[in-house]
């Protein structure tokens, strides 16, 4: 276990040089990022069928977003894809969302990073949340000799993240970091949730998602990621075994600007909106009734899809959609 965590500490420290320094690293302030989005495929599937929808809309499938970090701890990100809009935003004491098909609310549980950054965009960050990692072994991803970190959330932080009849039961995080360059080329995220309702039976969703990091270039010193695609895998099972539901879907995303210390960046930038729930909606985003039957269309409207829950209504068919951005 010793030798694992130490080994771990060696594969950050090259990362972190690599990444521009610790020095030039500490020296950043606050960062914005912008960047492009789009939708490759989406898959949904059950016991006796599959539907695949690619590239059907291509207007649809594309779309943007514009990220801001400033230490410590604070983000916000706007995304827009096929004529949704999220923002999601973070002022270092709660972490917030805004949908529009649920408006604002808080994320329950300590406050975290946004996902989005840890693909490329925020080494530092990316460091800081692997330090308690363990080196697992070795892989090849794309041909790349890679050495895997294994960091797993611990009892108390999964918790805090519960709420109601949605238990988190496991969160486990790899890194994959190349052996020639240092960087990090692979992150690999994933969270199984149980789901219990009044009197019936549990449903598990777990929720893979799979990013590949490429196209690396130094940005005022910082290496950055400037490409990547990620693979989102969404899978119901309960008691029943021909009762799962497997939906996928993959998005490709380039950055286009980035820049560090930005004049005039304020706290101001992170405040929460005015109308912010801090109820027991937690991070669900409800599909409204008419919508049930598009799954896959509606999924070519988001960017990252994280988990699908039962609504707290106990209607079996009536979908609640987690997003993150």
């Amino acid at each position: 276990m010793l030798q694992e965590t130490s080994s771990a500490q060696y594969i950050l420290q090259q990362y972190t040089a690599a990444s521009g320094g610790q020095r030039l690293q500490s020296s950043i302030r606050n960062a914005y990022a912008m960047g492009k989005v789009k939708m490759l495929a989406s898959e949904f599937e059950t016991a006796t069928k599959v539907m695949r929808n690619r590239n059907a809309s291509r207007a649809a499938e594309s779309g943007g977003f514009v990220l801001w970090q400033m230490n410590p701890d604070m983000w916000y990100v706007e995304l827009a894809v096929g004529g949704s809009k999220v923002h999601a935003g973070c002022n270092g004491k709660l972490v917030w969302r805004h949908t529009p098909w649920l408006g604002a609310h808080a994320a329950k549980g300590p406050v975290r990073p946004l996902r989005r950054a840890l693909q490329g965009l925020d080494p530092r960050t990316t460091a800081s949340m692997f330090a308690n990692a363990r080196c697992i072994g070795e892989k090849k991803v794309n041909g790349e000799d890679c050495f895997i970190l294994k960091l797993c959330a611990d009892p108390q932080t999964l918790k805090a993240r519960s709420e109601g009849p949605a238990e988190i039961i496991r969160h486990v995080l790899f890194g994959y970091f190349s052996q020639r360059t240092g960087l990090l080329v692979q992150m690999e995220d994933s969270h199984l949730s149980r789901i219990q309702s009044n009197g019936g039976d549990a449903v598990y969703w777990e929720t893979t998602i799979n990013s590949f990091l490429d196209d690396y270039r130094p940005v005022e010193g910082i290496m950055i990621a400037h490409s990547g695609r990620s693979v989102v895998t969404l899978f119901r099972f309960g008691e029943m075994a021909m009762s799962h539901t497997k939906t996928r879907m993959e998005e490709a995303w380039t950055i286009e600007e980035v820049a560090f210390n930005v004049p005039g960046l304020s706290i101001d930038c992170f405040i929460p909106p005015a109308d912010l729930r801090c109820g027991s909606i937690s991070e669900a985003c409800e599909l409204p009734r008419g919508e049930r039957g598009k799954a896959t269309a509606v999924a070519t409207h988001r960017a990252k899809v994280a988990a699908l829950e039962k609504s707290h209504n106990h209607n079996m068919d009536n979908v609640v959609w987690k997003m993150k951005v």
